[in-house]
C-alpha cells in the first residue's frame, strides 16, 4: 500500500501551452500530451470533451456548442476553463485523488505579469495541487535541450511555441536578458488562412492552415524540390466548397511577416547580450525548441541571418515539460530556478 500511496502523492509538471498541455510525472515521465482545447456547451456552460476529442470538433460544431481555447498568447485568457482543463488533465493522470495532493510545477512565459502569474498558481492550486511552483518557460526548455546552465558559460534558447516565442541568454542557472514575443504557430496559421483568402478567394480553418504548414511550410529555401499541395475550403466567390494547390513558396510568402518577427526577436536578444558572454554563444550556438523550432528550414534562415551556429533540440516539441520533469525529478538542486510562494 505504501508504494501505492507514494505513487498517489506523485508531484508533477506541467507545461501549460497555447497548443498543447503536456504532464510529466515524478519517475514516469511524460503520460499526457494533449491539445488545450475545451468543447462546452454554451447554454449550460457544461463540458462535453476535452483535449484530442475537442480538438477534432474545432470548426465542426453547431451554434449550441462552442470548442474554446483557455490560453491565449500564452497566458490565460479565460481562467476558469483553465481551471476546469488543468483539473481534468491532473485527474486523468492522478485518478484516485482524494490521496496525497501533488507538488506541481508549472512553466509560464516569461514575460507574464503579476496578475498573470497569480492566476496560474491559483489554477493550480483550485485543480487540486497541495503547493504550486512557477518555472520559465525559456529557463524549462533548456533544461530540457540539455544545455548546462549552472555554469558560467552562456547558453541560449529560442522557444517557439503556439501563442509565444521567447528567447533568453541564460547562464549561473539564471536568465540574463529575455524577449518574448507574441508570436508563434497559431500565428503562423492565421497568416496563411489570411494569404489564401487574399490570394485565392478561399476560407480555410484553422485546422487546415496548420496541416499545410506541417506539409509543405519552410522559412527558407531547401533547395530541393519545391512541394505542392492541395488545400480544401469554400469559394468566397460562388460559396461553393474549391480545392487549389499551393506551393511550398507561397506558404513561405505567407508567413514571411511572423517568421522575420521571430528572427527580429532573436536578433535583438544577441544585441543585449553581455559582450562575455557573446563568445561563448558563438562557440556552442543557439538551441531553438518548442513545436515552431520543426518549421522546415528555420535553422537555416537564424543562421542566414545571424551568423550564429544553430541546432535544433532532440526532444524540440517535449523540451519544456522535459525540463519541468527535471525539476521535478531532482528538486532540490533545481530549487533555485523555480519561483516558489506560499498560498496567501
Amino acid at each position: 500500500m505504501t508504494n501505492n500511496l507514494a505513487f498517489l502523492g506523485r508531484d508533477m509538471a506541467v507545461d501549460l501551452g497555447t497548443a498543447n498541455t503536456l504532464v510529466y510525472v515524478r519517475g514516469r515521465g511524460i503520460v499526457l500530451n494533449e491539445p488545450s482545447v475545451v468543447v462546452l456547451n454554451s447554454s449550460t456552460g457544461k463540458i462535453i470533451a476535452v483535449g484530442i476529442e475537442a480538438k477534432q470538433m474545432i470548426g465542426r460544431t453547431p451554434s449550441s456548442i462552442t470548442a474554446v481555447r483557455p490560453l491565449k498568447d500564452g497566458v490565460i485568457a479565460d481562467f476558469d476553463i483553465t481551471e476546469r482543463m488543468l483539473r481534468y488533465f491532473i485527474q486523468k493522470v492522478h485518478r484516485r485523488r482524494h490521496f496525497a495532493k501533488p507538488r506541481i510545477v508549472i512553466a509560464v512565459p516569461s514575460g507574464i505579469t503579476s496578475v498573470e502569474h497569480r492566476a496560474v498558481k491559483e489554477a493550480g492550486y483550485q485543480a487540486g495541487a497541495r503547493r504550486v511552483y512557477i518555472i520559465e518557460e525559456p529557463m524549462a526548455a533548456a533544461i530540457g535541450a540539455g544545455l548546462p546552465i549552472h555554469e558560467p558559460t552562456g547558453n541560449m534558447i529560442v522557444d517557439i511555441g503556439g501563442g509565444t516565442t521567447e528567447v533568453a541568454i541564460i547562464s549561473v542557472g539564471g536568465i540574463v536578458t529575455s524577449q518574448t514575443v507574441r508570436v508563434g504557430g497559431d500565428e503562423l496559421d492565421q497568416a496563411i488562412m489570411a494569404f489564401v483568402k487574399k490570394e485565392y478567394s478561399l476560407m480555410i480553418g484553422e485546422r487546415t492552415a496548420e496541416e499545410i504548414k506541417v506539409a509543405i511550410g519552410s522559412a527558407f529555401p531547401t533547395g530541393e524540390e519545391e512541394l505542392h499541395a492541395e488545400v480544401r475550403g469554400r469559394d468566397l466567390v460562388s460559396g461553393l466548397p474549391k480545392t487549389v494547390v499551393m506551393s511550398a513558396a507561397d506558404v513561405r510568402q505567407a508567413i514571411e511577416e511572423p517568421v522575420a518577427a521571430i528572427v527580429d526577436a532573436v536578433r535583438t536578444t544577441l544585441d543585449r547580450c553581455p559582450p562575455e558572454l557573446s563568445g561563448d554563444i558563438m562557440d556552442r550556438g543557439v538551441a531553438i525548441a518548442g513545436g515552431g523550432a520543426l518549421l522546415s528550414g528555420l535553422d537555416g534562415r537564424l543562421r542566414h541571418e545571424t551568423g550564429m551556429p544553430i541546432h535544433v533540440a532532440e526532444n524540440a516539441l517535449d523540451s519544456v515539460a522535459v525540463g519541468s520533469g527535471i525539476c521535478v525529478e531532482n528538486y532540490e538542486r533545481l530549487n533555485q530556478v523555480l519561483v516558489p510562494e506560499r498560498r496567501r
